[in-house]
Order: structure tokens, then C-alpha cells, then sequence
């Protein structure tokens, strides 16, 4: 069996964009969240907002899409974008170690104000802060160095040189085609409402390099500010070990 490549994200980082990116590639099955749809409507639903009136799916659990996965990797390798808040039941040793690890962060200040204005409701428990940095923590632990963490905002600045990075540091090959598609629909990546969280992926042709833009947020609603506030000390955890674009290898950029 293939260790499962895995990117541990959190809400609206460019994570899919990011996903859509290694389907380019060609050499692996690639998976949407595929703990997602159970953690919202499957048998063993685990959203805080679930209701006992709440739809479910039947046959849809935590233990079918693990099985889904494991198959998937006895016949080639495989590519999971994954959010680290929908198995953290999961997370025994035995679990972890059928994967290759690595991270995807961004500044809280982007993810909150664009979750606000998706979700003006939305809980802290939905952006996976806390849960993506005890992950990233246990498994730094463990392996007694810390897994690939490559952040938005680098990988939009530089795109090529953050996923040749990334390549080196996971042990993959750098595709530099894989960084350029055509726009449409992406039926793949849209379980959740029919896509319309992922309408920039659709109108796009690639990952290409953009000027880093900054939130103020201070002009947030002081809801989100809160969140901000609670979930910024993570974020910088991580940040501190995110890779930077290098030619001959993936090397951590100094804090």
C-alpha cells in the first residue's frame, strides 16, 4: 500500500486551488475531503450543528471513507486535500502512519473575514485552527522534525517556487505543468453546495503569481475579531516552519 500523500488545510486558504493543482499532475488519485461529507450528514456525523432532523446519508461513515482511501492506495499512489477538524477522532498512531504529511496555512485575518462573508455564522470549531496545530504538533513530536507547512500567501506570491519546494519536501516530482489548467466547472471538488465556495478555482486557469495583499483586521465585526485573536498564536506556530522556494531543495525559512 502507497502512503497517502495528505495536506492538512483549514477553510479558505486556496487549498483546493492548491488540489486542483496535483489532479493536474496525473500521477495519483486525488481526493476532496473526503472525511467532509461524513463529518456533516454521514452515520457518525460529528458537526456541532447537527440535529437529530438533520439529513444523513446512509452507508456514509468515517469507517467507509477510510476504507474508500486504503483501497484507493493498494493500486496507486494517492493525493488527499483533507481538513484536520473532520477525523480528529482518528488520529491513533496506527491512523497516521498510512500517511505522508504536510500543511497548508494562511493568516487568520484572510481566512476569518472570507469565512465571514460565506458563513457570517460561522464557529470557531469550523476553521480548524486549534485542531490543525495539535496535528501538526503531535506529529512533530512523533517524527521528531516538523512535516512540510507551506503557507497561501508564499504560494500565491511564487507559486512555482513554493510547489517545487513542496515537491522536494514531500518526495514527489516537480510538474511544472500541472501548474496551468483550463477554466470550468469542477463537479470533483463540489459535494458540499454544488461549488459555490470554489467559484474563483472555476474562473481560473492555473496557479499564478499575484502581489500579497493584506486584511485590516481591525474593520472586522468584533466576532470575528475575537476569533481572530483566539486563533492567531496557531497560526504563527506553524508559520514559523514554512517552506521556502529553493532550487536545489526544500529548506525551512528562519522565523
Amino acid at each position: 500500500m502507497h502512503k497517502i500523500l495528505v495536506l492538512w488545510a483549514i477553510p479558505r486558504s486556496t487549498s483546493t486551488a492548491f488540489e486542483w493543482m496535483m489532479r493536474m499532475r496525473g500521477d495519483m488519485d486525488c481526493f476532496h475531503e473526503p472525511f467532509g461529507e461524513t463529518w456533516y450528514k454521514g452515520e457518525d456525523a460529528r458537526w456541532p450543528r447537527i440535529k437529530a432532523e438533520s439529513p444523513r446519508i446512509e452507508g456514509l461513515s468515517s469507517d467507509s471513507v477510510w476504507k474508500r482511501l486504503r483501497q484507493a492506495a493498494q493500486a496507486r499512489p494517492v493525493f488527499s486535500k483533507e481538513f484536520p477538524h473532520h477525523i480528529e477522532h482518528m488520529w491513533s498512531n496506527q491512523f497516521l502512519d498510512h500517511f505522508n504529511h504536510s500543511f497548508l496555512i494562511r493568516d487568520p485575518a484572510k481566512v476569518t473575514t472570507s469565512m465571514y462573508r460565506h458563513w457570517p455564522g460561522f464557529l470557531l470549531k469550523e476553521i480548524a485552527f486549534a485542531e490543525q496545530r495539535a496535528l501538526f504538533d503531535r506529529l512533530s513530536d512523533r517524527l521528531g522534525h516538523a512535516p512540510p507547512v507551506i503557507d497561501s500567501d508564499d504560494l500565491l506570491e511564487n507559486p512555482h517556487g513554493i510547489v517545487e519546494a513542496y515537491c522536494n519536501a514531500v518526495g514527489i516530482p516537480y510538474i511544472e505543468d500541472a501548474l496551468s489548467w483550463e477554466p470550468g466547472k469542477r463537479k470533483e471538488v463540489s459535494w458540499y453546495d454544488g461549488g459555490s465556495w470554489h467559484a474563483n478555482l472555476r474562473d481560473s486557469d492555473g496557479l499564478k503569481a499575484q502581489p500579497r495583499r493584506y486584511i485590516d483586521i481591525s474593520d472586522a465585526p468584533n466576532r470575528v475579531r475575537e476569533i481572530y485573536d483566539t486563533v492567531l498564536p496557531h497560526y504563527q506556530h506553524l508559520h514559523r516552519h514554512r517552506l521556502a522556494p529553493e532550487k536545489t531543495g526544500a529548506k525551512p525559512r528562519p522565523a
